[in-house]
């Protein structure tokens, strides 16, 4: 058990990186995009039959002005602005050399073709009065007698219109991006929270609890995984137990055969010695060396799968691991003496942890031995316990051979034993006793490299805490 497959609580609580929100983005983006090109196209609608209907309006207006004979047209100008109150119409005579004759449109626009052609004047006409021109639609027509008569219609009321139309829309549309993000954040928060929870339960699937089922309820597509998964859960736990309870059945099966078998290896050793064979007697002793070995094994796998059933947390409390720490120290420090080897032990006091001391008293005496195992004869075994900002950290440290980076894994698996300590008496199940202890309080293990040998730091603190 080295690091945390999962990712850390905070992580998975950014909204902001949740395939919702970066939905809920996207929509926004093409419906503001879709709101823009909708105001262009009224826009241009609006304005193109706007000019349409006033260069109507101006042609008949031509049509009339055409009709009257020439002498007649400054004074019909005359009298159509002194009825004019609205000022929505504008009139210009001019002669062909460009003088005002009539009219309050003092000076012929320059770019104005005299073919009538409307043309939008964005307050460029001067009219009489020196006031500003607003925005109008003008036409203007050359007479056959030279003269050039120019029509002007004030678009202001209808670019009203046209805004107070672009305004509502462009209201409705902020109102419905704003109602439809805010919906969308609704739905993406209720993911969120179903997504922590369904996180919270594979956490705990994870670290061994197969009895565990995904949440449901939410009838949607996370709903239908869940339930594929909770299927799937079903058939893996259904396998798991057949498979170990034919392991564990094995287990105990074949331990009281070999129990007997020593026992009677046990008599044939004494009834060898009375017989004075040394040979026999030296053959008897080894069938029961291996015997014995056998025995341990069975006894390991038995404890590990009592200590994978995470049946005993009933029975956690409190755990003062400075006197754990120096109570498992004390048991070792014959065998450092006996062995030339260095031991030292470096605890201070840390804050008290929930945990089962007994299994973790085994633990770290597994490491111990381990440690004590694989260092050589005037080496040295270090056990260290410190306070960090999470919690206690235990570390056991020697300078044996050390454990490959790609052996890291694999130690930590049942009667593994790694090519260069292949030559010592062991089962390989060590450490993967110690894995599982770890597993059943949550807490994490890291194998890495003295520089020379082995550095096993345990973390006493919770990973759904990490």
């Amino acid at each position: 058990m080295t690091d945390n497959p999962f990712p850390s609580q905070s992580a998975l609580g950014r909204r902001w990186h949740s395939s919702t929100f970066r939905l809920i983005t996207v929509y926004a983006l093409i419906f503001s995009i879709s709101v823009m090109s909708l105001l262009a196209v009224i826009g241009r609608a609006v304005t193109g039959d706007m000019e349409r209907e006033t260069d109507v309006v101006m042609e008949w207006q031509f049509i009339y002005f055409d009709s009257m004979p020439h002498t007649e047209l400054a004074d019909a100008i005359h009298r159509r602005l002194e009825h004019e109150r609205m000022h929505t119409n504008y009139y210009g005579l001019f002669a062909a050399d460009g003088q005002h004759i009539a009219g309050d449109v003092l000076s012929l626009p320059p770019d104005l073709p005299r073919d009538r052609r409307g043309v939008t004047l964005k307050h460029t006409l001067k009219i009489l009065g020196g006031e500003e021109s607003p925005v109008v639609r003008a036409m203007a027509e050359q007479r056959g007698d030279g003269e050039t008569l120019v029509l002007a219609r004030d678009l202001t009321h209808i670019l009203r219109i046209r805004e107070t139309i672009i305004n509502a829309l462009i209201g409705g549309g902020v109102l419905c991006l704003v109602a439809g993000v805010v919906g969308g954040l609704a739905l993406s928060v209720r993911q969120m929270r179903r997504l922590k929870a369904i996180r919270r339960v594979t956490l705990h699937i994870a670290q061994g609890d197969l009895g565990q089922r995904l949440p449901i309820g939410g009838r949607d597509e996370i709903d239908m995984l869940s339930h594929l998964v909770n299927h799937m859960l079903e058939e893996v736990e259904r396998l798991m137990n057949e498979v170990k309870g034919a392991c564990d059945g094995i287990a105990h099966d074949l331990r009281t055969p070999l129990a007997h078998v020593r026992t009677l290896l046990t008599h044939a050793g004494e009834r060898a010695e009375t017989v004075d064979d040394v040979a026999l007697s030296t053959l008897v002793d080894r069938a029961r060396t291996e015997t014995d070995a056998l025995l341990d094994r069975f006894r390991a796998m038995l404890r590990i799968s009592e200590i994978g059933t995470l049946q005993r947390r009933g029975g956690f409390g409190e755990v003062e691991l400075k006197t754990l720490i120096d109570e498992v120290g004390e048991l070792y420090e014959p065998l450092g003496e006996m062995r030339s080897i260095g031991f030292v032990v470096e605890s201070e006091a840390v804050a008290p942890i929930h945990g089962d001391r007994a299994l973790l008293f085994e633990a770290f005496s597994n490491l111990l031995d381990n440690a004590f195992k694989f260092t050589p004869e005037g080496g040295t075994v270090k056990m260290m316990l410190k306070g960090t900002s999470n919690g206690p950290l235990v570390e056991i440290v020697d300078n044996g051979p050390g454990i490959p980076q790609e052996e890291r894994e694999a130690v930590l698996q049942r009667f593994y034993r790694g090519e260069h300590t292949r030559h010592l008496a062991g089962s390989g199940l060590g450490l993967s006793i110690v894995s599982a202890v770890i597993r059943v309080h949550d807490f994490t293990m890291r194998i890495g490299n003295a520089e020379p040998g082995t550095r096993i730091s345990v973390e006493c603190w919770s990973r759904t805490l990490a």
